[in-house]
């Protein structure tokens, strides 16, 4: 039991690279500790599959904190750190991309990353040393850095019913992230999310002293992140949140953690503590976890299968319990998958995916424990393979001399955007809003069909073209016989969505559809003649 107890411990390590110029070396999750993991993860399960509470442990839904920006709420963790030589950022280099000697841009054998990102709606891209893709497209990346990229990520965190996300910081201020910090406030703003602040004291061996003045002379006086009306409110509090409580390898203790969470809640804000999956069992530790007002455990490599995620619902219903008898509110993690063979090895697609039933099955679990605050890693994570985010279909949409991985690696093809919809759906489960149900409901492919406006209501009068995916503004929808506040009704094939905006360049008031609507007169507001640009995804 030690050595296994040992096990989880190492493995509950939250698996992120220090940035720019000092990583931390994780020790790696190999096949022998997954696999010890899953056999042990059968262990009373009647069916390997449906973890079901019995009535005398089933746990009601409530939570200590009414609804608010986190609370209730699917928060996605958003690292926004990667950056491109000739990008324009202070860092002017390629950043968690991985580089080639000598500072040259990413390349066979030069890469920290692991799932490559499907870019084709940045309009800033950067070109790498690696062959076409096989697509015969040039394999580029794009810059966390240029504006059009963050705007981007906040459009789809709007279009997927993603609320809030958590902007990683790794030590205390400099004009990379600080800058980064502030294009993340305008995006959000721009989209209606909210944002909040969470500290990684990964390798920030002088957090305690330095993560205070960073707060209030940065984040609050410098940047007024917290003056923002998208800044994450939880019971009328500014959110923050301090990462690597209790983790192995995190400097701290006891003491210099309590220390921190005290002194933001004397400041006024409402505390999240992120740590490891074991949390509950750090008797030492115990003061600083319960200082917090919010517990987040990282569950990330601690589980690589099904019965794995099964295994782990009777931790999550401790760890709940615990929270509602000491006043604290929880959020239980999920995550996609995991890999990293390109950075520190191991296997290649090690966490498998299973083409979306891994994550659906872990948000299931959190749905059937009545837990409705659930917090995503990651949204935008490429080095470790467990982005949401838009990437890579197939072979077709990686470069042909390089190994990545692609959403299709377990043997079924799926959209470069199903993890976006997959968690849509899995939020509006989780909220209530759709019944639990065990199996996905999420399409691996959405239909080719296009979308079809009409001129009356009741798809009445002309009909333009069939547009297929795309952004259109006033002058391409013109051409494709949507004239500028012409159209009344519009048909819509499954798993499409359009997002169609009152002004020109997809800006003024929107309204985002998702199935055939025969009356714009009935949207709030009303549509009626009012369509000038629009996105359809």
């Amino acid at each position: 039991m030690k050595q296994m107890t040992a096990v989880f411990t190492t493995l509950t390590a939250k698996v992120w690279p220090h940035p720019i110029t000092h990583r931390i070396k994780k020790l790696g999750y190999s096949s022998l500790l997954l696999a010890a993991l899953s056999a042990c993860s059968h262990k009373d399960q009647s069916n390997g599959l449906l973890p079901v509470a019995s009535k005398a442990n089933r746990i009601s839904a409530q939570t200590v904190s009414p609804v608010g920006d986190v609370v209730g709420k699917l928060v996605v963790g958003y690292q926004a750190w990667f950056a491109c030589k000739g990008d324009a950022s202070p860092n002017n280099s390629w950043i968690h991309w991985g580089s080639s000697p000598g500072g040259l841009a990413p390349s066979p054998g030069h890469q920290t990353f692991e799932l490559w990102p499907d870019t084709r709606e940045y309009t800033s891209t950067y070109q790498t040393g690696y062959a076409n893709l096989g697509n015969g497209q040039p394999a580029v990346l794009f810059s966390s850095w240029t504006d059009q990229t963050i705007s981007t990520h906040f459009s789809w965190m709007q279009q997927y019913g993603i609320d809030c996300a958590a902007l990683q910081r790794f030590g205390k201020s400099d004009p990379q992230k600080d800058g980064i910090a502030t294009k993340v406030m305008n995006a959000a703003q721009t989209y209606g999310r909210k944002f909040y602040v969470m500290y990684d004291i990964s390798g920030w061996t002088n957090f305690q002293t330095e993560i205070k003045p960073d707060w209030t002379n940065v984040i609050v006086n410098n940047l007024h992140l917290t003056s923002s009306t998208a800044y994450a409110k939880q019971n009328g509090k500014p959110v923050v949140c301090v990462w690597g409580v209790g983790v192995a390898n995190r400097p701290g203790d006891a003491t210099s953690w309590a220390d921190v969470i005290n002194w933001f809640k004397s400041q006024g804000c409402y505390v999240i503590v992120g740590g490891p999956r074991d949390w509950r069992t750090q008797t030492a530790n115990l003061p600083a976890f319960n200082a917090a007002n919010m517990i987040m455990p990282w569950a990330t490599g601690t589980f690589g299968d099904i019965a794995g995620a099964n295994n782990y619902v009777s931790t999550i219903a401790a760890d709940y319990t615990y929270c509602n008898n000491n006043g604290i509110d929880y959020q239980a993690e999920v995550f996609p998958g995991f890999a990293w063979s390109n950075w520190n090895g191991g296997s290649p697609n090690q966490i498998p995916r299973l083409h979306g039933d891994f994550m659906w099955q872990q948000f299931a679990n959190i749905r059937n424990q009545g837990i409705s605050s659930v917090y995503v890693g990651m949204f935008d994570e490429y080095d470790e393979g467990t982005a949401i985010a838009k990437a890579a279909e197939d072979a077709s949409m990686k470069p042909t001399n390089q190994y990545f991985l692609t959403l299709d690696a377990d043997g079924v093809h799926v959209s470069s955007d199903f993890y976006l919809r997959l968690v849509s759906d899995g939020v509006k489960m989780i909220k209530g809003q759709t019944s639990l149900v065990w199996s996905h409901p999420t399409p691996h492919v959405l239909s080719s069909g296009g979308v079809t406006f009409y001129q009356d209501v009741n798809y009445g009068g002309a009909a333009s073209q069939s547009l297929p995916v795309g952004n259109y503004t006033i002058a391409q929808l013109a051409s494709m016989g949507v004239p500028n506040d012409w159209a009344s009704s519009v048909k819509i094939p499954a798993g499409r969505t359009v997002i169609m905006y009152a002004d020109d360049n997809f800006s003024g008031t929107s309204w985002t559809l998702t199935s055939d609507t025969p009356n714009f007169t009935t949207l709030n507001p009303n549509a009626n003649d009012k369509v000038s640009s629009c996105k359809i995804q």
